[in-house]
């Protein structure tokens, strides 16, 4: 793969990474045009998710400087018996929301059988979820009044919303970001609150997973990889620009309208993948 094909996937990945459309599947549909492997496809997805992860950080810089600080006042808690402050509510929220995604996520990196793993990464799987979670989407955005903010978040909210994380690790085309604002919306939560939410609890995920592309760079030999670490800087840059971008659009674009027009866009696409694969010319 040349540097542009590698700047094309950081694009796209950038872009989408907090839009409710799957990165992973257009990364892996790019990656599958340039003919990448599916460890060098994986590997820039991790890359470029430092890059996504920072501009998630810098954008609610203010949430996360909260969610830090209440972390503290979390582990003090048992002590200080003390009310807990929005930041640590938050923190907590956060904390509860990750563990079931991870542990499948590894369950499913570790354990899965290779040939299934490659069914599921296939362009028909692509296609169905794209178009399936994209009417979940829509039926949970306009499924009657949407209002309850950040406050009103319980643990068990938080843990439902995150662990649908786990879908969107199994199956490429789901959208994590997708998945949970889905989840989000169907609770009763503001559209702005459920995107807010959303990219708060994946920096857990994000995190685990551009540590995991860093150290494979370190570690990967040169003759068995199309990225180098100079490669891996330019990608993350280029998913930081751009994940940038797109959360403004997102955070924008949902404070005066609903989540229709992604909705759309993943009917689009799935309607052309499908039209597009090997099984339409057999009829």
């Amino acid at each position: 793969m040349s540097l542009l094909q590698l700047a094309i996937i950081a694009l796209l990945q950038g872009t989408t990474e907090w839009l409710p459309v799957s990165s992973s599947g257009h990364v892996l549909l790019a990656a599958d045009f340039f003919q990448a492997s599916p460890e060098d496809e994986l590997l820039i997805n991790a890359v470029s998710n430092l890059g996504t992860l920072l501009a998630m950080l810098i954008y609610f810089r203010k949430d996360v400087l909260s969610a830090l600080g209440g972390g503290f006042e979390l582990i003090a808690a048992p002590v200080s018996k003390a009310p807990l402050s929005r930041g640590a509510r938050l923190a907590a929220a956060v904390i509860v929301a990750t563990p079931v995604a991870v542990l499948v996520a590894i369950a499913y990196e570790k354990f899965l059988p290779e040939p299934m793993l490659e069914g599921m990464r296939s362009i028909y799987v692509v296609a169905a979820t794209t178009i399936l979670f994209g009417a979940l989407l829509w039926w949970a955005d306009v499924k009657g009044d949407r209002d309850r903010k950040e406050e009103d978040m319980t643990m068990w909210h938080a843990f439902l919303i995150g662990a649908t994380q786990a879908i969107a690790a199994i199956l490429p085309g789901t959208s994590r970001s997708g998945i949970t604002m889905t989840a989000a919306r169907a609770l009763g939560y503001d559209r702005t609150e459920a995107a807010r939410f959303s990219m708060l609890i994946g920096a857990p995920i994000l995190a685990a997973a551009g540590l995991y592309g860093a150290m494979g760079l370190l570690t990967a030999d040169t003759a068995e990889t199309v990225l180098t670490i100079k490669d891996g800087l330019i990608v993350a840059g280029i998913a930081f620009v751009t994940g940038l971008a797109s959360i403004w659009f997102l955070m924008s674009l949902l404070s005066r309208m609903s989540f229709l027009p992604f909705v759309l866009y993943r009917f689009g696409l799935g309607a052309v993948l499908i039209l597009g694969s090997p099984l339409v010319g057999l009829f």
